[in-house]
This record gives C-alpha cells, sequence and structure tokens, in this order.
C-alpha cells in the first residue's frame, strides 16, 4: 500500500455535525441579536444625525417648505401695503398634463401651528395633487419662518383676500369662483376672511379644522381643558415678553406632541429603530416638516389664544375687525365643506362642526340664511392623515375635488357626504371617479346626535375665560414690566435654542463634534450588516418589552387625562367660582348674534325663468318627497350633458344656475303650493317643447337610484303639470271708435 492509498485509510469519514445543544443555540441567537442591536443602534443614530442636519439645511433655505411640487411666485406678502410673511404661489402642473383654464382654480391654504408650510402638497397623492390630476389650476399660500414685525391676524385676512383676488383675476374664464381648502388651522383663517368678503370665494373645504374649540364630549377629548388648567393664557403672554415679542411656535409643537406620550417617548423613535434599514427615509420626510418650528408674533399669537382657544369667539359672533365691522360667519353664502374624523384627537369632529350649532337654532334658519354646508366624518383616520394620507386623497379629497360643483350649487341647508363603491350602484355610467358621491340631507339633531357640550360644560368653559382674563390683567400689572425690562434679543434666541424641540438638532447633528465619528461607522455597518432572523426570541423580547413600555405610557396618559378632566370639572363647575367671575349660572354664556335675515324673492318671480326654471323647480318639489335624498352626481352629470345639448346662447353659466337653484329653493321654502300651481306658466305653450322639458325632468331623476313611492308620485305629478295643455289666451278687448278718436 503506497503513501497516499495509507493516509486515506487512516482518515476517518466526515459526518453532519451533530445539532448544537439548546443553551448553544441560545447563545448564538443572542450574539446574533446583540450584532444586530448594536449595529442597529449605531445606524439609528445617524439617522438622527441627518434628521439634525437637514433641519439646519432646510432653515437656511430662502422659503423653506416641503412641497413635493414645482411652483413659482405669484405674490409676496411683504410687498403688500400691510405687509406679512405669507406668500402665494402658482403650483406648475406636469407638461403632459396642462391644467385646463375653463375649471375652477384651487387655493390650499396651509396651517401656521408651529410647523413650517407644504402639508397640503407633502406628497403627490394629496390634495394639491388631486386637484393637478383633475385638470384645475391650482395655488398654495404659505409662509415664511419669521413674522413681519407687527403684523397681525387681521393683516393675514386682509392679504388672503388679495391672494384669492389675484387668483381670480389670472383665471377669468373660469367657470366658477375660486375653491378654498383651509387646512388645520388654516381653516378658521380662511372663514375670517370669507366672512370679511363673502364676494371672493367659492367653495372652502375645512380639513381638521377646529372653529368651536370649546366643543367636545367627556373622557374623550383632554386638550381642550389645557387653557383652564394652565390658568388661562397668561403664560402665552408670557412666553412672548420672554421672546421679546415673538412666541415660539415649538410650544404649540409640543403640546401636540402631549397628546400622546407613548408615540412622542417612544414609538416614534422605537420604529426606525426597529426597522432601520428601510424606515430611516419616511422618518426624515416628516421629520423635515413636523420638526422645524416657525415663529409668531406674540400679538398674533395672543389674538388666537385669546380669541379662539379660550374665548370661542369666532362662532358666536364676538370678533370684530379695527374698523368695527362684526366677523359673522352667516354672511358666507358660498358652500362650506367640513371633512373630520372619529380618529382625530386633536380637531375631534364636535369641534369641526359644532359652530353650526352656535350660529343657527333650527334647519329653517339655517336654509334662509342661504348657507349651504355638507360634512364628511372618516371613521377612523388621524388628524394628519386628514392631509398626508394616499388613502383619503384618493378618496375623499378626489371626490370633493370631482363634485365641486355640484356642491357649488346644492340649495341651501345642511348636507353629509356619502361615498359608495362605483361596481355596486347603478348608472354607473354616469360617476366620474371611483366612488359614487351622493349629498343627503341632514338636520342639526344629526350634529347633536354626535354629542358635544351642555349649559353646564359651556358655563365651566366661559368661566376659565373670565379667569384667563383676571389672570392677564394680574400678571399685566406685576411682573409683566419686569419681564419686559429683562427680555433681550440675545436672551430671546438662547431660549428658543434650549427648547428640547430644537436642541435635539444640534444634540444629534454635525454641528456636535461628538457626532462626527458617527457617519463613517454607520457607512462601515451597512457594509457588514448583519439583520437578526425575524424568530429570533431576543427579537421577540424585544417587542414585547416595547409593547409594555407603550402600555405603561397610555395608562400613565389615561390616568393624566382623567384627572385633568377630573379637576377642569370640578373647579370650574363651582358654582361660588362661577358668580365671583360673574358668569351667570342661570344662562348659557353666548353673545347675542345679529338677527338673520330672509333673502327676499319677489312674488313676480313665481312666473319668471322659462323651461330651465321650471326643471329646476320641478326636480327640487320631487325630490323633496325625500327627506334624504339631497343630490346625487349622476343626476348632476345628466342635467350637464342637457345643458350642453342647449344652444350655445342659451346655456346658463355655472353662477346662472347656481342663482336659479336658489331662487327656486327658496320660492319652494316660501309658499310650496304657489310655487307649483305657477309652475305651469313657466312653459311654452308648444306641446312639443313641454314634453320635451317634461321627458328631460325625468331623465334627471330616474338617472339616481330607483325612485320610491312617494317621490314617483311627485315625479308624475309635475310631469301632468309639464304636459298640461295650457288655456288659449283670453281675447283682447276690441277698442271702440269714437268721435273723438276718430
Amino acid at each position: 500500500m503506497d503513501t497516499a492509498s495509507a493516509a486515506i485509510a487512516t482518515t476517518p469519514t466526515r459526518t453532519e455535525s451533530p445539532p448544537l445543544a439548546p443553551w448553544a443555540t441560545l447563545a448564538r441567537q443572542a450574539v446574533d441579536y446583540w450584532v444586530d442591536a448594536g449595529q442597529r443602534s449605531l445606524l439609528f443614530l445617524d439617522v438622527l444625525r441627518q434628521r439634525g442636519n437637514d433641519h439646519f439645511r432646510y432653515m437656511d433655505e430662502a422659503w423653506p417648505n416641503v412641497l413635493s411640487f414645482p411652483y413659482e411666485l405669484v405674490t409676496d406678502g411683504r410687498t403688500l401695503a400691510r405687509p406679512v410673511n405669507y406668500c402665494l404661489v402658482r403650483i406648475l402642473p406636469p407638461a403632459d398634463r396642462p391644467t385646463n383654464p375653463r375649471l375652477r382654480p384651487f387655493v390650499v391654504f396651509d396651517p401656521r401651528a408651529g410647523h413650517g408650510p407644504g402639508i397640503g402638497g407633502m406628497k403627490h397623492d394629496s390634495e394639491i395633487g388631486v386637484a393637478l390630476a383633475e385638470g384645475h389650476p391650482c395655488y398654495f399660500v404659505g409662509f415664511l419662518p419669521q413674522p413681519v414685525p407687527g403684523q397681525t391676524v387681521e393683516d393675514v385676512c386682509r392679504a388672503e383676500a388679495t391672494f384669492v383676488e389675484t387668483v381670480a383675476a389670472l383665471h377669468p374664464e373660469a367657470d366658477g369662483k375660486p375653491t378654498l381648502i383651509g387646512n388645520c388651522q388654516a381653516g378658521w383663517q380662511v372663514m375670517m376672511m370669507a366672512a370679511t368678503r363673502p364676494d371672493l370665494t367659492g367653495p372652502i373645504v375645512l380639513a381638521g379644522s377646529p372653529l368651536s374649540y370649546w366643543a367636545g364630549v367627556h373622557a374623550k377629548n383632554p386638550l381642550r381643558y389645557l387653557g383652564g388648567l394652565l390658568g388661562g393664557t397668561w403664560l402665552t403672554t408670557l412666553s412672548g415678553d420672554l421672546g421679546n415679542g415673538i412666541f415660539d411656535g415649538a410650544a404649540l409643537i409640543a403640546n401636540f406632541e402631549s397628546m400622546n406620550p407613548a408615540n412622542t417617548l417612544w414609538k416614534k423613535n422605537y420604529a426606525v429603530y426597529s426597522r432601520v434599514d428601510t424606515e430611516g427615509p419616511r422618518f426624515l420626510e416628516f421629520e423635515r416638516w413636523w420638526g422645524s418650528p416657525i415663529l409668531l408674533n406674540a400679538g398674533e399669537m395672543q389674538y388666537i389664544a385669546d380669541e379662539l382657544f379660550l374665548g370661542n369667539r369666532l362662532t358666536r359672533g364676538g370678533i370684530a375687525l379695527s374698523d368695527g365691522t362684526k366677523v359673522d360667519l352667516r354672511t358666507i353664502k358660498s358652500p362650506i365643506v367640513v371633512f373630520c374624523s372619529w380618529g382625530d384627537d386633536i380637531t375631534p369632529p364636535q369641534q369641526a362642526l359644532d359652530w353650526i350649532l352656535d350660529l343657527y337654532d333650527s334647519d329653517a334658519e339655517l336654509a334662509a340664511g342661504g348657507q349651504t354646508i355638507v360634512y364628511s366624518l372618516h371613521p377612523s383616520i388621524g388628524h394628519l392623515g386628514i392631509f398626508v394620507s394616499a388613502k383619503v386623497a384618493a378618496k375623499e379629497h378626489d371626490e370633493f375635488t370631482r363634485t365641486m360643483d355640484l356642491i357649488d350649487v346644492l340649495p341651501p341647508g345642511l348636507y353629509e357626504a356619502v361615498f359608495t363603491e362605483k361596481a355596486d350602484v347603478a348608472h354607473a355610467e354616469l360617476v366620474s371617479g371611483h366612488y359614487l358621491t351622493r349629498f343627503e340631507r341632514r338636520g342639526l339633531d344629526d350634529i347633536r346626535a354626535l354629542g358635544g357640550n351642555d349649559v353646564r360644560d359651556d358655563r365651566r368653559f366661559a368661566t376659565v375665560a373670565r379667569v384667563s382674563a383676571l389672570n392677564r390683567d394680574l400678571y399685566g400689572r406685576t411682573l409683566r414690566p419686569v419681564v419686559k425690562r429683562m427680555a433681550t434679543d440675545q436672551g430671546a434666541e438662547w431660549l428658543r435654542r434650549m427648547h428640547p424641540n430644537r436642541l435635539r438638532f444640534e444634540v444629534f447633528s454635525d454641528k456636535n463634534p461628538m457626532m462626527l465619528p458617527v457617519a463613517g461607522l454607520a457607512d462601515a455597518v451597512r457594509a457588514h450588516r448583519r439583520p437578526v432572523a425575524d424568530d429570533n426570541p431576543f427579537l421577540k423580547a424585544q417587542e414585547t418589552v416595547s409593547d409594555g413600555i407603550v402600555q405603561m405610557l397610555d395608562t400613565w396618559r389615561d390616568l393624566r387625562d382623567l384627572a385633568t378632566e377630573t379637576f377642569f370639572l370640578t373647579f370650574y363647575g363651582s358654582a361660588l367660582l362661577q358668580t365671583a367671575v360673574g358668569v351667570d349660572a342661570s344662562t348659557r354664556d353666548r353673545p347675542v348674534l345679529a338677527a338673520l335675515e330672509d333673502a327676499e324673492v319677489g312674488a313676480d318671480r313665481l312666473r319668471q325663468g322659462g323651461i330651465p326654471a321650471a326643471i329646476v323647480r320641478g326636480l327640487l318639489y320631487v325630490l323633496q318627497a325625500d327627506a334624504h335624498a339631497g343630490a346625487d352626481e349622476r343626476r348632476f352629470a345628466v342635467l350637464r350633458a342637457l345643458r350642453d345639448q342647449a344652444p350655445a346662447q342659451a346655456r346658463l353659466t355655472l353662477a346662472e344656475f347656481k342663482a336659479l337653484v336658489r331662487e327656486q329653493s327658496a320660492l319652494l321654502q316660501r309658499d310650496a303650493t304657489a310655487a307649483m300651481v305657477a309652475l305651469p306658466d313657466l312653459l311654452p305653450a308648444d306641446p312639443e317643447a313641454r314634453a320635451r322639458a317634461a321627458d328631460a325632468l325625468r331623465q334627471v331623476v330616474e338617472a339616481g337610484e330607483v325612485p320610491g313611492p312617494t317621490v314617483t308620485a311627485r315625479l308624475d305629478e309635475v310631469t301632468a303639470l309639464f304636459q298640461a295643455v295650457p288655456p288659449p289666451a283670453a281675447p283682447k278687448p276690441r277698442r271702440h271708435r269714437t268721435s273723438a278718436t276718430a
């Protein structure tokens, strides 16, 4: 046997390694987990470093914003007679999808609530993206981080009116006035502007906008108690004084973040840490907007806190302009669309909708006032999801955009927008989007059924407003002179830099020398990344610990909110305190609004308007048979088709059709019997023309759902009136010649 053969013969046969003992497997899994955890920690630290660097680059831009669309400046608010730090820009459409000059322009107003501008166009699936996709010219109103010295809320409202005038002038061919979208806090500002200039605006969309700041329900909306817990707005005054006339928006962001400590202190960062290989870009994009506070003039913030947050005066007729003009939201005649959500803990449905109850005592009063209000309640989306959720953009915002002309011509009254899958409806070919949109009639009782304050709650909040005024006056007479003497620009800037929401950027950025090695180490980790397996028991234990931390913080939040509400209800519900500050315990503290004037429609209009008036009057009368019929985009599509078939010289513009609908609605509301008796007089004597008009009316009615018996009966009644042969005209009396006339 040679040497090689002997070597082979003496070499033991290789077999598979025996399985590791359980303790050895666990040890390997522990090593894998700790390697992965260490790498994730370093990569997470690098994400925080990038966030800090992004913040400083972002704030160094001429106009920092998070718009994802190209734009061009139209009007710089700093050049106006009363300069403000707002600006109007035009969103540039894609080269292959130009906008249609015949379509009404859309103007998106961003909230100045501590964050920078751009949330309404942060993603392509957004309010701006939807409007552009439908061919509408689109504009955006944003602001600079620094306010113009001396600017006021009233100045901003006047500037926004100028912006809307500019947009309307740029689109003289548009069939309809500009649609205004007010996001969150921008909503009340747009409403103030529209109340003072009702001639300017088309439909107004309020997305997650609080207008009734006292409203809410017990055990659900604790943010509304914050003012009472702090003793009123004297701390707002103190913050403005310490800022040497500037209020730091970081304080507003901190208030929002305090609502959900589990998310603020743990979940948001843990989501990045646990999925650091994929979550970084999304986190950085959002933080660029959320984490870059802007500034307000102290006077602006004081006005907002006193008049709105605590005073709740906007919807109760308590705000007046510098020239003495009262801001009465009932002067707005443009349709108002309110989009809110049950999942919104910052603007709950009551704060978004209860202003309607402040303005009107009955459904008849709302209709007589000529106001059209549409609301939509999302079942679950959170506050920010109203603006940035792709699903919301693809459904609610898209449908509102598609049906805006229908909304604009709705008769005065209260409606709820109802969306149904297109595949599940009749006449689906008449539906332009993926959903059928119907606007069903509602009443004030439907708003009351959502829950809200009772008389005792309103007295408590009125007591807070009185206590706030007393505390602010006390601060103004004692500490304020001392604080204002001590305040300097340098000291104010130092205080802002020390705010936790700002300090984190300097700590976790390249401005901190200790962070300089992080970038290189993170690159090395990415080159040798060793993510742990999903079934690793230590990773599962990490998730369990995280869930426990979240539960603990949620429990603490619930206990805090319960204690806050209990204190508020007990302390400000004290009859002794209410009497001491002058709140009458027997009545509801509510400013008296001026009496509404009914819209005057002359009786002679009963027999004027011709075939268009007859069809509209007949349609409104037929649909009134169904209490919730409202309006349907399929019927509107048929009306548009009939309009397009008419000779060009006889076609009504959208504004003319809207005026016609409102007039016929008022006539029916005032005296339906007289209106229907006079209906045949609107039609020509030609039987064929009358038959065509009756057929057109039937086409419109039957384009919706299958009519019920009451609607069918009214349709037959009106059709009979259309087709009735008018009596022959009485002969004119003959004139007898007399000697005088001869």
